[in-house]
Parts: structure tokens; C-alpha cells; sequence
């Protein structure tokens, strides 16, 4: 839990350490969630680490030439790309539920939407998109009572905890974007 809050903080700092703790925490993710039977937040999770890592690098090219706060708005193309990763993701977890016999109550749903949300927020947030904290804060509403059903209370708490974070990282980003506009128009 502790890593992946201060994965949060980073990310509303625009701090590139969001990617080293975030790594840690789906590290530890994928044993929990492997145990709870989620697989759709297991394969977001494995997911998450393979997009820390091209964050990791896209940050740092950003970084070495000099465009530390490149935060921006999505354009059409983003868009679509998010929109195709949402239904592949969607479909793929839900043909996994199915190959595996687990599509068996309302969770394995929420689970799969969630992952997909998750995935977009992840693109998303490795590109530097600003909407990226919209589908976080969407994301973690739905998650808080799908991980309290299942009795992982600590991780409910996570959630509620990302949900601020969330919003106030959407608020902080607003305001660097609002910054880097005025400073392009003068």
C-alpha cells in the first residue's frame, strides 16, 4: 500500500520516481491479487510494470532534453488509441474470465471495466496526457467496493486515498497546463 501512495504522490508531482515505486507496488500486487482471483487487476498489474517502464524511459528522454513538464492534452489521435486499448483490454479480460471458467458473478465484470480504465489511465499517464487523472479517479470509485467485497479492506482504503490524490493531481496538472499555455501564447 505505502508504494503505490507514493507512487500516486510522484505522479501528481510530475516526478519521474513515479515509475521505480510504482514498480515495487504491482510487484507486490501481482502475488496478492493472483491469491484473491482477480485476474483482471492481475493482468493490469503486470501490465502496469511493462508501461512503468516505457514511462520510465519516455520521462527521461523528456528529461535529457529539457522538457521536464511536458503535460498536454490528449488530441484525436490519443483518442482513438485509448479508445482501442479500452475494448481490446475489455475483450481480452473478459475472454480470459470465460477460457478460465471465472466469469461467475457481477465482480468479474467490474473487474474487467476497471482493468480496462486502468490500462487507458496507464497510456495515458505515460505520455503525460492530462485526462489520465479522470479515468484514475473513475477507476478507483468503482474499485473501492469490489476490494472491500472481497475482504481486502487495507486496499479499499488505498483506493479512497487515490481518489484525493487523484483529484488533486488532476488539479495540479491543470494548473502546469494552464501555465505552459500562457507562457506558448506570449
Amino acid at each position: 500500500m505505502i508504494f503505490g501512495v507514493v507512487s500516486v504522490v510522484f505522479a501528481r508531482a510530475n516526478n519521474i520516481l513515479v515509475y521505480p515505486t510504482g514498480i515495487i507496488s504491482t510487484g507486490i500486487y501481482v502475488y496478492l491479487l493472483f491469491n484473491w482471483g482477480l485476474i483482471g487487476d492481475l493482468i493490469i498489474n503486470i501490465y502496469f510494470f511493462l508501461m512503468s517502464i516505457y514511462g520510465w524511459f519516455f520521462w527521461q528522454q523528456k528529461k535529457l532534453n529539457k522538457h521536464i513538464n511536458i503535460i498536454s492534452s490528449s488530441d484525436n489521435s490519443t483518442i482513438n488509441i485509448v479508445v482501442v486499448i479500452f475494448l481490446i483490454s475489455f475483450i481480452s479480460v473478459f475472454l480470459i474470465y470465460k477460457f478460465f471458467n471465472m466469469w461467475n458473478n457481477s465482480f468479474s465484470m467490474f473487474d474487467t471495466l476497471t482493468t480496462s480504465i486502468f490500462f487507458s489511465a496507464m497510456f495515458l499517464m505515460a505520455k503525460r496526457k492530462i485526462e489520465h487523472w479522470s479515468f484514475w479517479i473513475i477507476g478507483n470509485f468503482i474499485s473501492i467496493p469490489l476490494y472491500f467485497y472481497k475482504g481486502a479492506t487495507i486496499t479499499s482504503i488505498q483506493y479512497i486515498i487515490f481518489i484525493f490524490l487523484a483529484i488533486s493531481g488532476f488539479l495540479k496538472w491543470r494548473k502546469i497546463l494552464n501555465k505552459t499555455n500562457q507562457n506558448v501564447l506570449k
